[in-house]
């Protein structure tokens, strides 16, 4: 499992760390998160990059899927990457229709999960550090995938240093931060930073 802050990450060094060969990698790429943004620029860029890396991956928007088309969708699939966009719609979204429980299935059955931005803070026990988590949501909304025992909040820079703070202290689950450009390789028990720089400790 590899949980990073940025797709830019995961194309420089990212991918490298899974174990598989790129040209050997079948991408199942999770958008939904990108519908709850605005902006979809990002998600065309990074689209347009893993085609230039020659990434073999196939899209899927899980809203609205049965449990058993998940299944048909990642059969065939080795990796499956969860992009980033809002975070409180896409594990609300998952657990609508089941797709929390498909991911965690084959996850233990040996798919490599990989997410990026909301799809790494998804990977933990909760999502109470996401800046998409509206005012007064119920705390059941809050519970994530719990595949890692520690939250993930993406893009530290230093100038939002006391924002990450605050919202460090609404969670009572165990957080790691991460800059663009770093990440936490997870095999079996063993997390390990890897990526530029220091990890922040807040």
């Amino acid at each position: 499992m590899l949980l990073a802050s940025d797709g830019g990450f995961l194309f420089a060094q990212g991918y490298n760390l899974l174990g598989i060969p790129m040209k050997d990698m079948r991408i199942g790429y999770v958008i939904t998160a990108s519908k709850g943004v605005a902006d979809l620029s990002y998600l065309e860029r990074l689209k347009a990059s893993m085609q230039e890396l020659g990434l073999n991956f196939e899209e899927i928007d899980i809203e609205g899927k049965t449990k058993d088309e998940l299944y048909k969708f990642f059969e065939d699939k080795n990796v499956i990457h969860v992009e980033g966009g809002n975070t409180y719609y896409l594990i609300k979204t998952m657990k609508q229709n089941g797709c929390d429980q498909v991911l965690k299935d084959l996850v233990d059955h040996g798919k490599i999960y990989v997410g990026t931005s909301a799809g790494a803070s998804i990977a933990g026990p909760r999502i109470d550090v996401s800046t998409w988590v509206p005012e007064g949501a119920p705390p059941e909304d809050l519970e994530a995938l719990n595949l890692v025992p520690f939250t993930v909040k993406s893009h530290y820079t230093p100038e939002r240093h006391d924002e990450f703070l605050e919202m460090v202290k609404k969670t009572n689950s165990p957080v790691r931060i991460l800059r663009d450009g770093q990440g936490i390789l997870v095999e079996d028990d063993t997390y390990k930073f890897v990526g530029e720089g220091e990890e922040i400790k807040l």
